[in-house]
């Protein structure tokens, strides 16, 4: 049975995406910090391992990581999946401790998914694995106001290449995926804010969230001599193409 450890479990795409491999039969590790919620998802299926820990505590990660190898025999992919956008504005009226939180868990806390991972994929029989950063179209072109969100989603492309290349002798593979305005809770945040700015704004397309978790599965499923360095999965009418 194959299995993944899926961060940021507890809602939106990685709830999503959790519930998609256990209908496919994988061993699925669920971590966020939500507890209750990772528990009533493992309730209802056997092969869901509930691992509370929160992303940016390397103690806790390792605690995870430890708990789910022993349970489920091996790591055969991460979905690195864990998140958040931030304040939001220009640079000058910006907090530094808004721009220090999202570079915490955006860029440390999957620096440190991504190094577990590694660690035990590239140490396991037989060796490798598959890494899947979440990135963001803010990755490639930036929404407007959003220079901690996209400073570290710009990061997370660096991590993602670098993988890729360091994890070649390891057969360890890594691949990015660049999701666009799924109607998870960080995009209904940013509606949110968006209507209490201007109450007449005309609300962006979405996506629903299990079109973006068949995306991952699609990667996940790729043998082991292929791969899917990046990929672009959005509500086709959004305007990404010429934004920016």
């Amino acid at each position: 049975m194959k299995t993944i450890l899926i961060t940021g479990a507890s809602s939106g795409i990685g709830k999503a995406t959790a519930e998609l491999f256990l209908e496919a039969g994988w061993t699925v590790g669920l971590i966020a910090r939500r507890a209750s919620r990772l528990d009533d998802m493992a309730q209802w299926n056997g092969n869901a391992i509930a691992l509370p820990a929160d992303v940016t505590e390397p103690r806790a990660m390792e605690a995870a990581f430890a708990r789910f190898v022993k349970q489920a025999g091996r790591l055969d992919v991460l979905f690195n999946n864990a998140g958040m956008f931030g304040p939001n504005g220009p640079i000058d009226e910006l907090p530094l401790d808004g721009f220090d939180e999202v570079m915490n868990v955006n860029v440390r806390g999957m620096f440190i998914a991504a190094q577990l991972a590694f660690a035990q994929m590239r140490r396991q029989t037989p060796q490798g694995g598959r890494i899947i950063n979440n990135g963001s179209l803010s990755a490639h072109n930036p929404r407007p106001g959003s220079v901690c969100y996209t400073t570290s989603k710009h990061a997370i492309t660096g991590l993602t290449r670098s993988l890729s290349l360091d994890g070649r002798p390891f057969d360890i593979a890594c691949g990015q995926i660049d999701i666009g305005n799924a109607r998870s809770e960080l995009v209904e945040d940013l509606n949110a804010r968006a209507l209490a700015a201007n109450p007449g704004a005309e609300l962006q397309p979405m996506m629903e969230v299990e079109d973006a978790a068949r995306s991952v599965l699609h990667m996940a499923e790729m043998p082991p001599e292929a791969n899917v360095q990046f990929m672009t999965v959005m509500a086709t009418k959004m305007p990404y193409i010429g934004r920016g």
